[in-house]
């Protein structure tokens, strides 16, 4: 009796439990999708898009490390070789900024190619999708890949939004973005004034880019004579380091207080430098 019991005190409590689950729940808020980091986005805007952030990261580490141990044979210097790691450790992260600067600059100029080829193909009649889908093959070459993909993804999918996302993604820059935004709204609001909007957009990116391309000019001497300024004395350093007689010195806490010190002032300075003759950036506020 107590068995029975039990059993039908089992099956009553599963099926409540049955009842509890097949009745009307709130559904769950779906998580927002996860912003890329800033180096993510670096990587983009350099366009490495084979690297993501951690790949980085093992990079510099690995440099640093190198660096560390080259310069500790080279000269069997502890401080110095950690200098030296830095360095080596900044380096990367350094190249894919540079790369990210090219980058935008040889997009700066070729965005109006590409706006004069959108609004060809609207007035010849093309649809939206079919006008991006045709700078896969004519438009310049540094944008065919992204394009390239975009076509692909359309004739697999037909999801213009998502596709035009992933082309943002992609192109990963502040143009891009307004340009990409701006045929989101034709197509989803139509209009007859498509073509005079893009063709407005290439004059004003043409004048800009004449205008940063005339500045940059003047503004290059500047800074490379900054960046000599500040990598001669840790050249002088390192050749002064293969000195016996200078090991020692280096390694006491006087020494490494100097190198200390020259390290941040050669920092502010130079960080000061880029700010004080820094050119206004777009910024991507269409992402």
């Amino acid at each position: 009796m107590t068995g029975s019991g039990a059993l039908l005190g089992l099956l009553l409590g599963v099926g409540l439990l049955l009842i509890w689950r097949s009745g009307p729940r709130a559904p769950q808020p779906r998580s927002a999708p996860r912003r890329p980091g800033r180096r993510q986005l670096l990587l983009a805007e350099a366009g490495l898009t084979g690297i993501n952030a951690a790949q980085l990261l093992a990079l510099q580490v690995a440099l640093g490390l190198l660096s560390v141990v080259v310069v500790l044979l080279t000269t069997g210097t502890v401080t110095v070789s950690l200098v030296f790691g830095l360095f080596g450790f900044a380096l990367p992260y350094a190249q894919v900024r540079r790369l990210a600067g090219r980058r935008t600059a040889d997009l700066r100029e070729v965005w109006p190619e590409v706006v004069d080829n959108l609004a060809s193909a609207v007035r010849a009649g093309m649809s939206l999708p079919e006008a991006l889908s045709a700078l896969s093959s004519r438009g310049p070459e540094v944008l065919r890949p992204p394009f390239a993909r975009f076509a692909a993804e359309y004739r697999s999918t037909g999801r213009f939004g998502a596709c035009l996302d992933r082309l943002k993604d992609d192109l990963a820059d502040p143009v891009g973005d307004r340009i990409v935004e701006t045929l989101r709204v034709a197509r989803e609001v139509g209009g007859t004034d498509l073509g005079g909007v893009l063709r407005t957009l290439a004059t004003f990116l043409r004048e800009d880019a004449r205008a940063r391309a005339e500045l940059e000019t003047r503004q290059g001497w500047v800074v490379s004579a900054a960046r000599l300024a500040v990598a001669a004395p840790w050249v002088v350093l390192l050749l002064l380091a293969t000195q016996s007689t200078t090991l020692a010195a280096y390694d006491s806490a006087l020494g490494t207080g100097i190198l200390l010190v020259g390290g941040a002032v050669c920092v502010v300075a130079y960080r000061l430098m880029l700010r004080i003759g820094r050119l206004p950036a777009d910024v991507r506020v269409l992402q």
